[in-house]
């Protein structure tokens, strides 16, 4: 219940109250928040209200907003190790979390000037574009694109496919291991699609890696 007339701002009271929730482990990460006309009716207040205690929630890192879903309770951040021998797989079991991978769909496309500079090919070369996204305990947490010479590599998809994992795959077609060359890091708002994707706002960035890993003969 709201204490009316005590001095303190409903909107306040509220954002304690689901503060406490959050904290307590009564709701917990990841979890969807009642909706903002619920939760005006549990606190007999108008969604305006609501709308500013959420407000309020989301500045301090405790929740995220997005639109047309919901609010969330913000998840744990994820630390990322990049090293020459980088794996989503193991990354993720080394803390303690569920990998997983979902296929989106393949293509065979011809390379741009920028694919075919990190593949070593000829700009409009035949590249196997596959999309995926992973997941750490069943939430998305990122967006691939996958670019892969399609002389070499045809039939990679179908492997992914089955198997769920690139290292698998790429073991079936002779690349026993591989290690990154490079990462580039940079940031920027999200597209549509890929917002929707990634189970997020529009308004929120996102980081983006652009990578390129070589076999054990230095071949992209």
């Amino acid at each position: 219940m709201l204490e009316r007339g005590s001095g303190i701002a409903l909107w306040r009271q509220i954002q304690k109250t689901l503060e406490a929730d959050i904290l307590d482990g009564g709701l917990t990460p990841g979890q969807r928040l009642p909706t903002e006309s619920e939760l005006a009716a549990r606190f007999g207040v108008n969604r305006h209200t609501v709308r500013r205690a959420l407000a309020a929630l989301e500045a301090k890192g405790l929740v995220r907003i997005e639109q047309g879903r919901g609010s969330f309770v913000q998840e744990d951040t994820v630390d990322y190790l990049l090293a020459r021998r980088v794996r989503f797989s193991e990354n993720l079991l080394r803390q303690r979390r569920t990998p997983g991978s979902e296929f989106l769909g393949s293509v065979v496309l011809e390379a741009d000037k920028s694919v075919a500079r990190a593949l070593r090919l000829m700009p409009g070369a035949a590249v196997l574009r596959m999309d995926s996204v992973g997941k750490a305990d069943e939430r998305v947490i990122g967006l691939f694109w996958h670019f892969y010479p399609y002389d070499r590599f045809q039939g990679l998809d179908e492997l992914f496919r089955s198997l769920g994992s690139i290292t698998e795959a790429l073991k079936r077609l002779g690349v026993s291991d591989y290690t990154r060359k490079s990462t580039r890091i940079s940031a920027r708002m999200p597209g549509g699609e890929e917002a929707r994707l990634l189970q997020q706002a529009r308004t929120r960035p996102v980081l983006v890696t652009e990578s390129v890993n070589v076999d054990a003969e230095g071949r992209p």
